[in-house]
């Protein structure tokens, strides 16, 4: 029975290290006080914004870090423990928990890990204030676009006002002719 949890317990800490290796970011909360209908929300909330929501173990994630060389996690993987990861967007479970704790104040935030790189929870309230990629790519693409409109209208006129001067020289050969 013993080597059966053993075997089970090793490949639950493998998922996890391969979970936290895809990671473009990871955050720990703790979610003592969170009701099951709130906790319910949480990774319907999770789900839409393509991040993955799990209650974890702390020594097996703190194994799974460790062999990851993520060390330093020891303070953040104490008591009850939430892990929200995305592997698409950097600043998702940030935004996503932050948003989240502001609504249910039970949810702490505990900490994070961004780039391999253990993050306090300000630093992960900071970084939910960040526009996602997506935005980000808005405002480039919006950024090169502006530029262009521009030139397009100043061509636009002078096109027009040399349409418009051809037009005058016509009217006036037209007149000088009669």
């Amino acid at each position: 029975m013993e080597k059966k949890q053993r075997i089970e317990k090793a490949k639950t800490q493998e998922k996890l290290k391969q979970t936290m290796s895809a990671a473009k970011s990871v955050v720990f909360v703790d979610y003592r006080g969170v009701n099951v209908a709130d906790d319910t929300r949480l990774r319907r909330l999770c789900r839409e914004a393509q991040v993955n929501y799990s209650v974890v173990k702390n020594t097996l994630t703190l194994r799974a870090a460790n062999e990851l060389g993520w060390s330093g996690l020891e303070h953040i993987l104490q008591g009850p423990t939430g892990m929200a990861v995305s592997d698409v967007d950097p600043v998702a479970p940030a935004k996503v928990l932050n948003t989240f704790a502001r609504e249910v104040p039970s949810l702490k935030i505990k900490g994070g890990v961004l780039d391999g790189e253990i993050v306090p929870p300000e630093k992960v309230a900071y970084l939910a204030t960040l526009p996602s990629k997506d935005e980000l790519l808005a405002q480039v693409a919006g950024a090169f676009k502006s530029p262009l409109f521009g030139v397009v209208t100043v061509l636009n006129a002078t096109l027009s006002g040399f349409v418009r001067a051809l037009d005058a020289i016509r009217e006036k050969k037209a007149a000088e002719a009669q």
